[in-house]
């Protein structure tokens, strides 16, 4: 039953408007003058330092090897199994040669006995010529005697709340055909469904695949377990589809990660437990309140949302160093032997990517950020290994905080917390404040991504200029038109 319109119902800008006066936008007439960009003022620049923004702003995380140790550190890999299936992809990789190579599978393998054996198994493989190569039919017989096929641990499920019709379902679709395509797509939900495997919970140390506690919806195709943000739109077509059961277990998977691991992975498999994807867990959560006010999954969210939100504006990541008090970026690892199946994998030659190690971490950094991969990341739009996706301010990563930020305090009204509602709704105005500040271009009429001057997270300190913004044209331009706080006549 809908509630009646009171305070627990407050849409973000209406909470905004309740707590906060409006001071928004108070650095955008120093960005432009004379219809030309400039540089600003000392007086402004110092207002601009983005120091003073370092709570702020957050790059897209990044991986790396053998750097400066002021800015890296080593992350061992995550399992034991991980890293024996790192050998094997590296030797599947050497067997089969790089043509259509497809590094992934390896990795989503899950053991049919135990570590141990499989290993010395393995290591008793015959080898030839110099570069002590397996034989394919070797490989593949090894393969199929101690492994279980990729996705053998996730089992297909039906959904207990899909219904071939909904009631109430797309009723403004009123063309036949385009009703019945509409229905045919919605059917897809049972061929996506999954449940973990009781034996992943049994036995996690013989899988990649972590143990999620409900049902899953996986992308498909390859992807054969749950990825972060793409869960956002998978809810969005549930809750459309009426299957509100479904998207709830959703969530509750996510809060599992943040619950285990401080933070939503990247995906639900152990080679993704040092990087995370757009965080959007409170959008779901919001989405799934405003369709069933659902009292008792915001009472369940909420904690692991301010978890999140900890992580994503804290100096700490597990296993990482993130630089403080600079600009937040997380910096982590890659071992060489995953880099070099990347590289070739994506036809680089091997001897391209030791000259250009530096692109690793790039490649990680555009991964985690959703748009892999962009131009929006290059400095040379015609050269991949220009990636400095690392020494980018973006505008949508800066967004889904401020949507987080929005969410959270909505929530907590809903639980009638007010301290966390005042505050939360404080910082989202003062990142409406720095996002205007440091993204917005008056005379284009959008929001750029600001590149570092020079070129690293690395550095203490640097003053906000025009010119240092990415006049390229891109959807994530238009983002912050998403949240309601950004809108034509504002």
């Amino acid at each position: 039953m809908k509630p009646k319109n009171n305070n627990n119902t407050l849409d973000h800008s209406r909470l905004l408007r309740k707590f906060l006066s409006p001071s928004s936008y108070i650095y955008r007439s120093n960005h432009h003058r004379h219809g030309h960009l400039h540089c600003l003022s000392v007086m402004a620049q110092q207002m601009l330092n983005l120091v003073f923004f370092s709570f702020l702003f957050l790059t897209t995380m990044t991986l790396t090897r053998g750097l400066s140790k002021k800015c890296f550190v080593t992350v061992v890999p995550t399992t034991p199994l991980l890293t024996f299936l790192e050998r094997v992809q590296e030797t599947a990789l050497d067997t089969f040669g790089e043509k259509d190579f497809d590094a992934k599978p390896y990795v989503d393998l899950s053991l049919k006995l135990n570590l141990s054996k499989t290993e010395k198994a393995f290591d008793g493989l015959p080898r030839r010529g110099e570069n002590r190569t397996v034989s394919v039919k070797d490989l593949k017989e090894f393969i199929a005697t101690y492994f279980d096929d990729a996705g053998d641990d996730l089992l297909y499920y039906d959904p207990v709340d899909f219904v071939p019709e909904p009631e109430g379902f797309l009723l403004k679709v009123k063309n036949p055909e385009v009703r019945a395509w509409a229905l045919e797509v919605h059917a897809l939900w049972k061929n996506l469904s999954r449940k973990v495997s009781d034996g992943v919970r049994e036995q996690p140390e013989l899988h990649t695949l972590l143990p999620l506690p409900e049902a899953v919806v996986v992308p498909g195709s390859r992807f054969i377990e749950v990825y972060y943000w793409d869960s956002y739109w998978v809810i969005r077509g549930l809750l459309t589809s009426k299957m509100y059961e479904t998207a709830k277990a959703m969530v509750t998977n996510l809060i599992f990660l943040v619950d285990t691991y401080g933070y939503v992975l990247n995906g639900s498999r152990a080679y993704y437990t040092n990087r995370s994807q757009p965080p959007l867990l409170s959008a779901m959560v919001y989405e799934i309140y405003n369709r069933t006010y659902d009292v008792e999954l915001v009472r369940k969210a909420l904690p692991a949302l301010l978890k999140e939100h900890a992580f994503w504006n804290s100096g700490y990541y597990p296993g990482c160093s993130r630089l403080q008090p600079q600009l937040k970026s997380v910096l982590c690892n890659v071992e060489q032997t995953q880099a070099r199946i990347f590289y070739k994998s994506m036809f680089f030659p091997l001897a391209k990517l030791l000259k250009h190690y530096l692109t690793l971490f790039h490649i990680a950094s555009a991964a985690e950020s959703g748009w892999d991969f962009s131009t929006r990341w290059m400095r040379n739009t015609s050269e991949f290994t220009t990636l400095s996706t690392t020494s980018i301010l973006p505008v949508d990563l800066n967004v889904y905080i401020l949507k987080m930020e929005l969410d959270i305090a909505f929530l907590a009204n809903v639980l009638g917390n007010k301290a966390t509602t005042e505050s939360f709704l404080e910082a989202a105005e003062a990142r409406k404040n720095a996002i205007n500040s440091v993204f917005w271009n008056g005379e284009m009429g959008q929001w750029f991504d600001y590149r570092l001057a020079n070129g690293t997270i690395c550095k203490e300190s640097e003053t906000w200029q025009a010119c240092n913004q990415n006049q390229n044209v891109y959807a994530s331009n238009f983002i912050p038109l998403w949240i309601d706080l950004f809108h034509s006549g504002s």
